[in-house]
């Protein structure tokens, strides 16, 4: 029986804790702030989209940063085993669109008191409260050790296993602080940059302004390069006061290479996808014959949201109070191009606050993914977001704190 020490009470500290009680051992939970699970209580709109049911194939696809190390972690403890733990800790479960799990009761909260549940069946003892200043390390035969973790205010706590699962620095007001990462470096990890991802974008165009709230479905996003496609997908966006954001912009942000964002990027949105140009063109037409003797400007309510038709019209340069009879085949061809090609300049991404998760962190090459445990100090584990791993909105990234955070806990010897 080893005594066991986790540093942080979010998804994947409070599963590695869970995990390292069942195996026997004596843990303790440390957390710095007044509650467990503060970001995980925000998740999914307060909603918590704990994991995803789709096959093992699918779950791999959407991992977006060092997908091959997850293999032990994915098949040790997969998403149908999150799905029962839940289940058996006394919070029903249900399937939504996209495959995306949720609780019955639509309650982050129960999410947590069902983990909370599990830590005091298992006898963890949870400190909150308690912020961890450094990891206490000694050599052994030219070996690094981990002997415990020295606190805040300087009091010493000794352990034969420390887990950091510290998280990200994204949302820093639930005391995200990056600490994990520091930990990591001081104690010789190589770390790969932090940067937001899933996080909304910032536009150039200030009519985005004007589209504030506006939500559009089945609709097909572009961003390239110069020539060079960087993203494409199907699905639902929002406008802001900044730019745009929604799950296919999130998606977008993670799947793009940060560095990419250096530079301004362009974005096109496909209003019409269902739709060929002939096909659009003929609809088109058929609404402009319909209404030929009125206005431009009062043509469009049967093809775009109200709250869009003053941008359009702008942006297509036909005069509002031009009678749709008198609009020539070259003005409604350029109409038509922008209905498939809504133009957009991404001048960067929202920062921290607004990311729902880190990409980056501690570099996967310093841990064995069989274990979790540290290749450089022995007896030192990491799991969850702390890790350079991210995936794509739906749950993914919530399997990958569970997965790893169980193995961590069942890895301690």
């Amino acid at each position: 029986m080893s005594k066991v020490i986790v540093i942080g009470g979010g998804p994947a500290g409070m599963m590695a804790a869970y995990a390292a009680a069942e195996s026997g051992h004596a843990v303790t939970l440390l957390e710095q702030n007044e509650k467990l699970g503060k970001k995980l209580f925000i998740t999914g709109k307060g909603r918590c989209n704990l994991t995803n049911a789709s096959d093992m194939e699918q779950l791999f696809a959407n991992v977006v940063s060092n997908r091959k190390f997850l293999y032990s972690a994915f098949y040790s403890y997969d998403n149908e085993q999150v799905i029962s733990f839940f289940e058996s800790h006394g919070m029903p479960t249900k399937t939504e669109r996209g495959n995306r799990v949720f609780p019955v009761s639509d309650h982050s909260s129960d999410v947590i008191a069902a983990l909370s549940t599990a830590l005091r069946g298992q006898h963890v003892e949870v400190l909150l409260h308690t912020k961890v200043k450094r990891l206490l390390l000694e050599k052994r035969d030219e070996e690094k050790r981990v002997i415990g973790v020295e606190l805040a205010d300087h009091t010493k706590m000794h352990a034969d296993a420390v887990i950091v699962a510290t998280g990200g620095i994204s949302y820093p007001s639930t005391g995200a602080t990056g600490d994990g990462y520091r930990m990591a470096e001081e104690s010789g990890h190589k770390m790969v940059s932090p940067t937001p991802a899933l996080v909304p974008m910032e536009m150039k165009e200030p009519w985005v302004r004007d589209l504030q709230g506006l939500s559009l479905r089945n609709v097909r996003v572009s961003v390239t390069r110069g020539k060079k496609k960087l993203y494409e997908d199907f699905g639902e966006m929002l406008f802001t006061h900044f730019g745009v954001s929604g799950p296919l912009v999130l998606s977008a942000s993670g799947c793009i290479p940060a560095k990419a964002f250096d530079q301004e990027l362009s974005m096109t949105i496909d209003l019409k996808p269902a739709l060929d140009v002939e096909q659009l063109d003929h609809r088109i037409l058929r609404e402009f014959d319909e209404m030929k003797n009125k206005q431009f400007k009062n043509s469009l309510g049967h093809l775009l949201p109200a709250k869009m038709i003053p941008v359009m019209i702008a942006l297509s340069g036909i005069d509002p109070d031009t009678k749709v009879n008198e609009i020539s085949r070259e003005q409604r061809q350029n109409l038509l191009h922008l209905f498939k090609n809504m133009p957009l300049t991404i001048t960067g991404l929202r920062d921290f606050k607004e990311a729902i998760i880190t990409k980056g962190g501690v570099s996967v090459k310093d841990i064995n993914p069989s274990t979790m445990e540290s290749k450089l100090v022995q007896g030192l584990y990491f799991c969850g977001e702390v890790l350079d791993l991210d995936a794509l909105t739906g749950g993914y990234n919530l399997q990958i704190a569970w997965s790893t955070g169980h193995l961590a806990g069942i890895s301690v010897l």
